[in-house]
């Protein structure tokens, strides 16, 4: 049952729709792009990045400024040193780099230099604020630093994230090179994204259509061109999509969208992995490399039956 606060919460919104929808429109755009305060970490998320502590000491830290502000990237190298080849590692909303260790410890094993981006809001970056096309600013600066890449690996956001890097589908900035990309638990359809938080906060339709228009003025194209399937049909990057059939935050359906974008993306199943585990199966991560190491023959995981 809602509380009794976010009740009245959305009567404010359905309130100030009748006065100002676009005023309203503005902001729900700028709830959406509020991130989490870094102060208040949980008595959980302490441990982990307590134990996430020595791992993080391997890397050596950059700070980037960009127009999405100052950036952390975490440089992972390998045995074979700064010229081995680079993959971008990227990871979701509410994350940060300690949450794909799994997955960097994997590819520097198999001898890549791992990059991972703290996206703006989040981990060791700056800001409380992060949407898609800042966080595709984001990216396109630590390309312009260290790409181009071997691969791009991103999870739920983050895979978003590395499709319209790729795509190059934010307007004013250059497309990012990478000869694969990893989608894991990935959404596709951003129009639908924001038709679900509309529904939550209870938008009505003005107000809705004027949060797609706030959506336009800061990434330069309408909010219907924001479909990952779509980039990726456009796209010859080889693509690997892997997503748990129970996935509660990011309907599998949305995996199997991104398949049907061509014969250049394959989808793996992951059954039992959920949204958040998935980044931490060693499964997981040994088929991701496996797939930016050779392209095909990638390790597969047992489908549910």
């Amino acid at each position: 049952m809602a509380s009794f606060g976010f009740l009245l919460f959305r009567s404010a919104f359905t309130l100030a729709e009748q006065i100002a929808p676009r005023m309203t429109g503005r902001a729900a755009f700028a709830l959406f792009c509020r991130t989490p305060n870094p102060a208040r970490v949980s008595a959980r998320e302490a441990r982990a990045l307590r134990s996430a502590a020595p791992f993080m000491a391997e890397a050596r830290h950059h700070r980037l400024n960009c127009d999405a502000g100052c950036i952390a990237v975490h440089d992972f190298r390998s045995s074979a040193g700064p010229q081995a080849p680079a993959v971008l590692v990227i990871h979701g909303w509410r994350s940060r780099t300690e949450h794909m260790r799994t997955i960097i410890e994997t590819l520097r094993q198999e001898g890549f230099r791992v990059l991972s981006v703290d996206l703006p809001g989040h981990g060791s970056s700056a800001g409380r604020r992060l949407n898609l096309a800042s966080a595709v600013v984001a990216v396109r600066a630590v390309a312009d630093w260290f790409g181009p890449f071997a691969a791009i690996v991103g999870h739920s956001f983050g895979g978003a994230v590395a499709v319209n890097a790729a795509a190059g589908s934010i307007h004013g900035v250059a497309p990012v090179v990478t000869q694969r990309l990893v989608l894991i638990s990935a959404p596709s359809s951003m129009p639908a994204l924001f038709v679900d938080f509309g529904r939550f906060l209870g938008l009505g339709a003005r107000t809705q259509v004027a949060l797609a228009t706030e959506v336009e003025r800061v990434a330069g194209r309408p909010l219907a061109d924001f479909v990952g399937a779509d980039q990726l049909r456009d796209l010859t990057v080889p693509t690997l999509t892997i997503h748990a059939p129970d996935d509660k935050e990011v309907p599998f359906e949305e995996a199997r969208t991104f398949e049907a974008a061509g014969d250049h993306v394959r989808l793996l199943r992951a059954p039992g992995m959920g949204h958040r585990r998935i980044i931490a199966d060693p499964e997981v991560a040994a088929a991701i490399a496996d797939f930016v190491m050779t392209n095909v023959g990638y390790r597969a995981i047992p489908a549910a039956d």
